[in-house]
């Protein structure tokens, strides 16, 4: 029997075509869930600054730097201005105070390398979790103890749903917590 060129492609390429596709396939969704997942991100900073000291030995407040997370979507990273406050007397002639008072003085945004973020096809708005209640910590991990802070929890939709689903045991802190939306409009706009 003769065989021809279509028993050739149907036998031979087009299994190899389908292997090729279903393995970049899987390859893209693992590579991109690494991505997304984001744990142990720990970029390194334009100035060496210790959350461990100042929210945690200080007891600065979160809010007192991150000024717009009970306002809006943003917590927005502290301008040079903020550490200035106190910086214009405390610990002034320590390497990483020259460097701030630096962008300070010629009016230069300090460069922070973003670490926590949530993917660009996701909304979120800070405020309407923290003026429930919900404390930094149930996302960001204990900065009060970082040196210099990392992801230390995914910001995948799996772990928004858990705590939208399950608040109590995710957020044990709070006395009276309502499930969070699950419908996707919530999220996906």
């Amino acid at each position: 029997m003769k065989k021809t060129v279509l028993d050739y492609a149907l036998k031979i390429r087009l299994p190899l075509i389908l292997f090729t596709v279903v393995l970049a396939f899987v390859i893209t969704f693992y590579v991109s869930r690494a991505e997304r997942d984001g744990i142990g991100y720990q970029p390194q900073q334009p100035i060496k600054y210790s959350h461990k000291l100042h929210a945690g030995t200080m007891s600065i407040d979160c809010q007192y730097c991150h000024t717009g997370v009970t306002k809006g979507r943003h917590a927005l990273v502290p301008s040079a201005n903020i550490c200035m406050n106190c910086h214009t007397v405390a610990r002034k002639d320590k390497p990483e105070i020259i460097k701030l008072t630096r962008y300070y003085e010629n009016g230069e945004p300090i460069p922070w390398k973003r670490i926590h973020k949530v993917p660009d096809y996701a909304y979120f708005n800070h405020s309407v979790h923290v003026n429930k209640g919900i404390q930094c910590e149930s996302c960001h991990g204990n900065i009060r103890e970082m040196e210099e802070v990392s992801q230390v929890r995914g910001f995948t939709m799996t772990a928004c749903l858990e705590c939208h689903r399950d608040p109590e045991k995710h957020l044990p802190y709070l006395e009276k917590v309502n499930k969070g939306p699950e419908n996707c409009a919530a999220c996906h706009r």
